[in-house]
């Protein structure tokens, strides 16, 4: 079987293209992961092929990037409007990170909006690997009826719903098309010295020569070829699925591929697990392709046997041995990790490229029944297992599940899926800054913990002055006691009882950045004890922080957002409107036209920051953030959040 991946950015009409691609020569199996991901089987040419359609959202695209650890070759489906090009530069990143040979298919040009080669030259702006147009478009006024291939040379008239016809090339598309054609030749002779050759010489190159040249490029992965048409219309389509049966390379090269990126041989390299989800009543169905000879259940893979295998179309088991490149679905071989690149005996960690953006978005769950509070902690376990877009922490202080997801779309998914898989309802909040105190001033005081309730008693007298620390430095104890009016044993009691104090301020909030000296004190001989220069330690700092004029602190995050360079200007005001620090911005080394924005924000704007960023940028700009120091808070802002607090 042969794999590709469609993706791309929403309303690309990537689903519509995988329907007539599949539909070419019959029949096909379709089925939808609860994620998107769908995954049709079809016949083509003699061959099985398998298309793997990629959710189009910006939230899922962690999923594409995972099937594309699968694919020999990809179709980055995209719009004929050149102002939307900026959509697809997410999917150029992954696509080139990945190494994965790439055809872009420009859809829907039956709603021309704008040049072709506008189009082209906007989607090259995002695209280290050159762009090349092997067909251009026919049109009578402002329609386009057809297509001119550029290496054989023949033109095609699009019939509705029916394969194009062969018709002569129109006369006024000549000139253009000849044009084109040495365009694509000057561009492949860079990677053949023969055709290089050819064209100094000034003759003409045979079109056999020039697929089999053009093949080759694609398999190496050294250019993208540009084919275009309009899924709905069935136009194009045949010469779309014809390029990727010609061109594309089959599954021992991803092996090849792979095992090199993971530094194995590639013959200990006999599958990949790139999808996996949950369902009601069946646990956690993982989907793998195999790249070796003979796995079948009971197969010993990443060092377990391989559970039930079964059709991923139809869910129905599969009892024959899996031929190398075809992809099926397991259950109850949970041992197998998401994604990974799967020998006998072991997993191995996919390659970096494989990694999701940062999850942007934080929410608290909460379960509608208190009983289902152990139930969530441990479901939520389990879906971070198969969706690597989501992160699962606890909430600092109260201990509540929270979730780090992609945005608001990935979070209603996540939360649907917890009721209908799991029948776990929940409900969602943000989770509530951290903030904490300090002071700002100087305080002595002079302690006495003294109890007496029979027996034994309790004595412990100490002299203490705190002071502010320098930011970032922390808590500090120090201790300047003479003669022995503190006896060396118990200071460190002292110390233990100052921390507990710092627990919790006359703020309410955690004390950070305070010294503490132990300057002098009284014992007894009999009713000291370290339990009672402990509570004269706790007590006295307290009393201390009381007088020393409590300041609240909000945390300051160092975040990095990654954006097409074409939004850089627009998060300049973005920042400022949250109060945030703008440190500047640098040219993404790893991508072509992404910048990496650098500023220093508030952490009480991070959520606001992420519904700005999204919408500022179309949804396609990410950002990872850092805590970097705690800054003073003042003003009716500070007033209400310790309002908030004390209440």
């Amino acid at each position: 079987m042969r794999c590709f991946t469609v993706l791309g950015p929403s309303q690309a009409g990537k689903s519509t293209l995988v329907e007539k691609l599949a539909a070419l020569e019959g029949a096909s199996k379709k089925s939808i992961s609860p994620y998107g991901l769908g995954l049709t089987e079809f016949e083509f040419g003699n061959e099985a092929w398998c298309a793997l359609d990629a959710p189009g959202s910006g939230e899922a695209l962690a999923h594409a990037q995972h099937a594309l650890l699968a694919s020999d070759a990809c179709i980055l489906c995209v719009s004929p409007n050149p102002e939307e090009a900026v959509l697809a530069a997410p999917y150029l990143r992954v696509i080139e990170a990945s190494g994965t040979p790439c055809i872009v298919f420009v859809n829907r040009m039956d709603e021309p909006r704008g040049r072709l080669r506008d189009v082209i030259a906007s989607l090259q702006d995002f695209a280290s690997h050159t762009l090349l147009l092997r067909q251009i478009p026919i049109r009578e006024g402002d329609k386009i009826v057809g297509s001119c291939d550029l290496i054989s040379e023949r033109a095609w008239r699009y019939r509705e719903g029916q394969i194009s016809a062969l018709v002569e090339i129109p006369t006024d598309v000549v000139e253009r098309e000849h044009e084109a054609r040495a365009e694509l030749l000057e561009s492949l002779s860079e990677f053949d010295d023969w055709l290089l050759e050819e064209l100094i010489e000034d003759r003409e190159p045979a079109s056999d020569a020039i697929y089999a040249i053009s093949s080759r490029v694609l398999r190496e992965n050294r250019i993208i070829p540009v084919l275009v048409g309009a899924a709905s219309h069935s136009n194009g389509i045949m010469r779309l699925m014809k390029a990727l049966r010609h061109e594309a390379p089959q599954s021992d090269v991803l092996r090849a591929r792979l095992a090199a990126a993971a530094n194995i041989k590639d013959t200990a390299l006999v599958g990949v697990s790139f999808h996996a989800y949950h369902r009601q009543n069946v646990g956690k169905t993982v989907l793998v392709r195999s790249l070796g000879d003979g796995l079948k259940q009971g197969s010993l893979l990443a060092g377990s046997r391989l559970g039930p295998v079964q059709d991923p179309g139809t869910g129905k088991p599969v009892a024959a041995a899996i031929l190398p490149g075809d992809v099926f679905a397991t259950v109850k071989s949970d041992h197998l990790p998401v994604p990974s690149l799967l020998a006998p005996d072991t997993a191995v960690a996919p390659p970096a490229w494989t990694t999701p953006p940062t999850p942007m978005l934080e929410r608290i769950l909460v379960p509608d029944s208190e009983r289902d509070e152990t139930k969530l902690s441990e479901t939520l376990a389990k879906l971070a297992e198969t969706d690597h877009g989501l992160k699962v922490m606890q909430e600092e202080g109260t201990g509540a599940q929270l979730v780090c997801v992609q945005g608001p779309v990935h979070l209603r998914d996540l939360c649907k899926t917890l009721a209908e898989v799991f029948h776990v309802n929940v409900t969602d909040r943000p989770p509530s800054p951290v903030y904490r105190e300090t002071i700002s001033k100087t305080s002595d005081v002079h302690y006495r913990h003294r109890k007496q309730t029979g027996g034994a008693g309790q004595f412990a007298d100490v002299k203490l002055s705190i002071h502010p620390n320098e930011r970032g430095e922390g808590f500090s104890f120090g201790e300047t006691v003479k003669g022995g009016a503190v006896p060396r044993n118990f200071i460190p009691a002292v110390e233990a009882g100052a921390r507990e104090a710092m627990e919790k301020g006359p703020l309410g909030l955690r004390v950070i950045d305070v010294g503490v000296t132990l300057t002098d004190g009284q014992h007894h001989s009999v009713d000291s004890s370290e339990f009672a220069f402990r509570a004269a330690g706790k007590m006295g700092v307290r009393d201390a922080l009381a007088q020393a004029s409590a300041v609240l602190m909000q945390p300051i995050f160092r975040v990095e957002i990654h954006i097409p360079s074409i939004y850089s200007g627009s998060l300049v005001p973005i920042v400022s409107s949250f109060k945030g620090q703008v440190l500047g911005f640098d040219r993404d080394e790893t991508a072509k036209g992404w910048d990496v924005f650098r500023a220093l924000i508030p952490g009480s704007a991070l959520d606001e920051l992420a519904r700005s960023l999204r919408s500022a940028t179309q949804g396609i700009g990410t950002f990872s953030k850092n805590f970097d120091h705690f800054e003073e808070l003042y003003g009716k802002e500070a007033d209400a959040i310790i309002s908030a607090h004390a209440s």
